[in-house]
Formats: C-alpha cells, sequence, structure tokens
C-alpha cells in the first residue's frame, strides 16, 4: 500500500496503574475507512504506558501496510511531545517505550498529532474493548478473511 496512512492510539487504565490496554485504528486517509482495530491488554500498568502501547501497536499495524507516510493522533499529551522530542522522557519505562517506537520510525516519514479526547474515540473503543476482554486482538478489516489474531500479532508482548 502507497500514502499516508492514519494511526489514532489512546490507551487507559481503571487505576493508575490498574487493569490496562493500548488501542489503536489505522484508518485509510482517502475513504476514512478502518482499515484495522488493535488492542493491547497489558494487565495492571499506568496509562502512560497503555498510551505508548496502543502508539507501538497502531505504528507496527499501519507500517506492516507499507505507507510512505504514517500520521499519528492521540489524545496523550504526554507521548506526543515526547515522540516530537520536545519533552523529556524521565521515566524509565517510558524511555524504554519511546526508543522502542522511535525504532520502528526511524527513517520514516512519520508526524505525530495531539488530538482532543473526543477526536479519539474509535482508539478508546478499542482500548476499553481490550481491557473487557482481558486479550490482545488485532482485526485487519479489509483482508479477504479477516480475523482476530493472537496475542503476539497485535503487539501483547509490549509491556516492559
Amino acid at each position: 500500500m502507497t500514502g499516508a496512512l492514519i494511526v489514532e492510539a489512546d490507551g487507559g487504565s481503571r487505576g493508575n496503574p490498574g487493569v490496562a490496554a493500548g488501542g489503536a485504528v489505522v484508518i485509510d486517509p482517502a475513504t476514512g475507512g478502518v482499515l484495522s482495530e488493535l488492542g493491547v491488554y497489558l494487565g495492571m500498568a499506568s496509562n502512560n504506558v497503555a498510551e505508548y502501547n496502543g502508539m507501538i501497536a497502531g505504528l507496527q499495524a499501519a507500517l506492516d501496510r507499507d505507507p510512505t507516510e504514517v500520521h499519528v493522533r492521540m489524545d496523550s499529551k504526554l507521548v506526543v511531545e515526547q515522540m516530537t522530542g520536545r519533552w523529556k522522557i524521565k521515566h524509565p519505562d517510558m524511555q524504554a517505550l519511546a526508543r522502542r517506537a522511535q525504532a520502528l520510525v526511524a527513517g520514516r516519514r512519520v508526524t505525530f498529532e495531539w488530538v482532543p479526547r473526543g477526536a479519539n474515540m474509535l482508539a478508546d473503543a478499542a482500548a476499553n474493548e481490550s481491557m473487557d476482554a482481558q486479550a490482545s486482538f488485532r482485526r485487519d478489516l479489509d483482508a479477504p478473511h479477516a480475523s482476530a489474531a493472537t496475542p503476539e500479532a497485535a503487539g501483547g508482548d509490549l509491556l516492559l
């Protein structure tokens, strides 16, 4: 696939730390259609760890499609500012997750944008679905035989 893809990513925890998951959707900018939905179940983790894991899973799903550009939209100002290099990353867990994300985007055209919470509802729904089910998932909705994938394919091993 060529062209820019949109990744909307989110994370949540019920308690902080608490039961947590990241969520993401990959969107075709030409049609606005959702190409992939992802949930990354983390067990007990902080909200920020969940945000990073949702973003990483979304980035990986988008990059699997070999786009020329990816635009990431998140309602986590912390993650957006850290990924753009405007804010320092002090916490060791966040540093490790940021390194993993930076390795994914190295040499690629990837931009990051903060959006209000209300503009990120699809990714939020994916994170909540993962928390409710206590399971990770990846659904590629445009595949001929789209089905739920294993937790590993959805990035279920991202928690440090």
